[in-house]
């Protein structure tokens, strides 16, 4: 069941615009799901623009009254029917920071797992079969303008979100999301975790990676427990990643339960989180690094930032609790 962080996101929600499009067919057909997402948003005090091209008919009536009874605190924007809805939206002026397209479909990859993800540089170095990411050749237009929107500074974040029950919602106030954010300016935070909430969100994505088999499981309270060892990377103000400061002694630390947001992959916060760990251990004193992991993920990220499978057994003791388990190594 996906867990949602409605207090700590709405502060982040509340100091920016909103705005949600949703193409005719698509509201049609989404239409309770939609107006119980919005209903959801509205009792967080966030206010929304909602973009629509509803022809103006007599039997469209009845939905446009149900918009307006549901959603009293919603600006509505009709789009004409016989122009392009993407470019409308992307040009209209109440588009600045936040804006989400409710689709049929996730973004999906070749391999038909959905990206979570998006820098309009990734978008365009894909190959062509990968951009036609939602089996629909009339996207891949629209996803193009998506993206010079915001390589022109207009748009901040712009989600391609799949219409259906929660799913806004879980884009908007969950770890992994429900959709694809596409954005360039990611602002990144490497810190120590900071109060109960935290430590509860670092509880769930190592919770998510136990699943996956790569990561030791932590016994309930380790993490409150542990607290002051725990360091979180952020975006946007969001927990995303973390790492545990395990001292193996005087000159050594561990790169103990390193996870990343499956949300976040494929965007370098693997290497930013390594990185800061690095850059703060050092200012502690550290001087060598060591990571065990099966995780082949990992395991090549550890390997392009300069670690080294270590055969020596100078960490035998180490070791000897994860036997089995491959030792990286890096000195500063």
């Amino acid at each position: 069941m996906t867990h949602l962080y409605v207090k700590e996101y709405t502060r982040h929600l509340l100091a920016h615009p909103l705005a949600v499009a949703c193409r005719e067919s698509v509201l049609r057909d989404k239409f309770p799901a939609i107006i119980d997402d919005l209903k959801f948003l509205g009792r967080q005090g966030i206010s929304t623009t909602f973009f629509h091209n509803l022809p103006p008919r007599s039997s469209n009536q009845k939905l446009v009254d149900d918009l307006a009874r549901h959603l009293t605190g919603t600006q509505f924007v009709r789009i004409a029917s016989d122009v392009d809805f993407y470019e409308a939206v992307l040009n209209s002026d109440g588009v600045k920071f936040k804006l989400i397209f409710l689709e049929r479909r996730p973004l999906l990859d070749q391999k038909g797992e959905r990206i979570n993800t998006l820098t309009t540089e990734r978008y365009s170095s894909l190959p062509i079969e990968v951009n036609d990411v939602v089996q629909n050749v009339n996207f891949q237009g629209a996803l193009s303008q998506i993206c010079e929107k915001i390589e022109s500074g207009a748009c901040e974040r712009i989600h391609i979100v799949p219409a259906g029950k929660a799913t806004l919602r879980e884009e908007l106030f969950s770890v992994e999301g429900a959709g694809t954010m596409i954005a360039n300016n990611f602002t990144e935070v490497f810190r120590a975790v900071d109060g109960a909430v935290e430590v509860k969100i670092v509880e769930r994505i190592l919770d998510m990676y136990k699943r996956s088999g790569y990561l030791k499981p932590r016994p309930k309270g380790y993490v409150t427990a542990n607290r002051d060892h725990f360091f979180v990377t952020l975006i946007d103000g969001i927990i995303v990643g973390c790492v545990e400061q395990k001292d193996i002694n005087e000159q050594t630390v561990e790169l103990g339960a390193l996870a990343i947001s499956t949300r976040f992959r494929n965007q370098r916060i693997g290497v930013y989180t390594v990185n800061a760990f690095i850059e703060e251990m050092t200012t502690r004193g550290f001087t060598t690094f060591i990571s065990l992991t099966r995780n082949p993920r990992l395991q090549s990220l550890l390997s392009k930032m300069g670690f080294t499978r270590e055969k020596s057994r100078r960490y035998a003791a180490r070791e000897a609790i994860s036997p089995g388990v491959p030792v990286y190594y890096k000195q500063n």
